[in-house]
C-alpha cells in the first residue's frame, strides 16, 4: 500500500512538473492564439484605405489606415489575441461613423506582419504605428485615441504611459497576464513562470489622459472584476461603460449602448473635425465615474 501511494505521488509530481514546464516553454501558444488569414480588406466593403507597413526590430508590422469623412481624430486600434485585422472591420466601422480615421494593425506573426509575437514585440508594434501617425502622417498626439481590446489593452496602456494621446479606451481588459494565469492555474507559481506579463494594473495609474473602460459582467474569458479594478486603479478623468454579452461579442450584442457610450466619451474631447473651426485639443473634458 505504501509503495502504491509512493507511486501515485511520483506520477502526480511528474504530471505537475510536466505541465508546469509546458506552461513555461509553450506559454506563447497559450497567450497568442495565432491563426486566421487576412481574408478580406476594407476595399471589399467599398471603403478607401491605405496599406501601412512599418519596420520593427528587423521584421515588418502591417496595418490598414481607414479614413472617415472629415475626421476629428485617429483611432490606433490594438486588437485581441486571436484572428487578424480582417476580423475587426465591423469595429473599425463604428469609429468611422463616429468621425475617426482608424489605423488597425496586426502584431508580429499575425496576418501579414512578420516575425513572432511576444509582449515586447506587441509594444514595439504599437510604438511603430504611433511613430507612423505622429512622424510620417504628422497627426498631433492629442488627436490620437488609443483603443485596446482584451490583450490589446496592454500595449495601449504602455504607450499611453510613454506618450500623451488625446484619450485611451480600454475594452474587456485583464489586470495582468500574471493575474489571469494565477486564477486559471492556482496551483502553479505563475508569477515565476510567466514571461509575457502584460501588467496593466501596475501602469494604468500613470496614464493621465481621459480614459474609458468598457466591460461586460457576462464576459466568460476575462472576469468583469478585472475591468472594474483597472478602472478603480486609474486616476481621473475616467469613465466606465457596462455592456452585455460575451468577451468577443459584447460590443455587438450591446451595439446601441456601446456606440452611445463611445460617442458621449469622444464628443467631449473631440468636438470638431481636424479641418473644422475649433481645433483646440485642450477642450475641457467632463468625464464622470460610473
Amino acid at each position: 500500500m505504501t509503495a502504491l501511494i509512493g507511486y501515485a505521488l511520483s506520477v502526480a509530481a511528474l504530471v505537475y512538473l510536466g505541465f508546469g514546464a509546458l506552461l513555461y516553454f509553450a506559454q506563447g501558444s497559450f497567450v497568442f492564439v495565432r491563426g486566421g488569414s487576412v481574408w478580406r480588406t476594407p476595399g471589399d466593403l467599398g471603403w478607401q484605405y491605405e496599406d501601412v507597413t512599418v519596420p520593427v526590430d528587423g521584421e515588418t508590422t502591417h496595418g490598414w489606415l481607414v479614413p472617415s469623412d472629415r475626421p476629428r481624430g485617429v483611432v490606433l486600434f490594438s486588437h485581441g489575441n486571436a484572428g487578424t485585422i480582417a476580423d475587426r472591420l465591423e469595429t473599425v466601422d463604428v469609429f468611422r461613423k463616429l468621425g475617426f480615421d482608424v489605423l488597425v494593425y496586426d502584431y508580429g506573426g499575425y496576418g501579414r506582419s512578420t516575425g513572432r509575437p511576444s509582449e515586447s514585440r506587441c509594444h514595439a508594434d504599437v510604438r511603430a504605428m504611433w511613430d507612423y501617425l505622429t512622424k510620417v502622417r504628422e497627426i498631433p498626439a492629442e488627436r490620437i485615441v488609443l483603443f485596446g481590446r482584451s490583450i490589446g489593452a496592454a500595449p495601449a496602456v504602455d504607450l499611453a504611459v510613454e506618450h500623451t494621446p488625446g484619450a485611451v479606451i480600454i475594452e474587456s481588459a485583464f489586470l495582468s497576464a500574471v493575474r489571469m494565469g494565477r486564477e486559471t492555474y492556482p496551483i502553479y507559481p505563475v508569477g515565476l513562470l510567466m514571461r509575457h506579463r502584460f501588467e496593466s494594473d501596475r501602469k494604468i495609474g500613470d496614464v493621465a489622459v481621459p480614459k474609458l473602460f468598457i466591460h461586460s459582467p457576462d464576459d466568460e474569458v476575462v472576469p468583469y472584476r478585472h475591468g472594474r479594478t483597472l478602472f478603480e486603479l486609474a486616476r481621473e478623468p475616467k469613465a466606465f461603460l457596462d455592456i452585455e454579452g460575451s468577451h468577443n461579442g459584447g460590443w455587438l450584442a450591446s451595439s446601441e449602448r456601446y456606440r452611445k457610450g463611445l460617442s458621449d466619451f469622444l464628443d467631449a474631447i473631440f468636438p470638431e473635425a481636424l479641418d473644422g473651426g475649433e481645433d483646440d485639443a485642450s477642450v475641457a473634458v467632463d468625464v464622470t465615474a460610473q
